[in-house]
């Protein structure tokens, strides 16, 4: 029996929640990985001996789509029809999705360009390289932020229940 607080509707937001952190997360990791694969892509014309290690912008763009992935399985996971799952919990996992989502997004556009642009200026100048990990290691950590959110608020979830 469904009531106000347990509405039909209320694992719907815990889908869609799953699904905007998988595909937010993806969309960030994706463009992260095509704006740094231009930037290596020009950069091995010129020295194709250090494409191994201009790689590693699209393994950390990668990875953004790993946390999507994490925090859109524990949703879906934890998904059960209306009377087991209220609406506070549907609310708290589509936050959770879209926090995981949107700053891997973010992330996915930091690294793309950083890593566009570094691997292109460690080719010509070997010393820039270490400043681009840095700056690589900052825009990784935003979707970092965003999935240690949503694991968060994820638990708040498992707890209700």
């Amino acid at each position: 029996m469904t009531s106000d607080l347990t509405p039909a509707y209320a694992p719907f937001f815990g889908a869609i929640g799953a699904a905007s952190a998988i595909a937010f997360s993806s969309l960030g990791a994706a463009y992260g990985t095509a704006k740094s694969g231009v930037g290596i892509s020009a950069m091995a014309v010129m020295k194709p001996d250090l494409i191994m290690k201009s790689i590693i912008p699209v393994v950390m763009a990668g990875i953004l789509a790993i946390y999507g992935l994490v925090v859109a399985a524990l949703i879906a996971q934890g998904l059960n029809p209306a009377p087991k799952y209220d609406i506070f919990m549907g609310f708290c996992d589509f936050a959770a999705g879209l926090s995981v989502g949107i700053c891997g997004l973010a992330s996915g556009f930091a690294i793309g360009i950083v890593g566009d642009a570094g691997v292109r200026s460690t080719a010509q100048q070997p010393k820039l390289f270490v400043g681009m990990i840095l700056i690589l290691i900052f825009a990784e950590v935003l979707g970092l932020y965003g999935l240690i959110v949503a694991i968060i608020l994820h638990v708040k979830v498992t707890n209700k229940q």
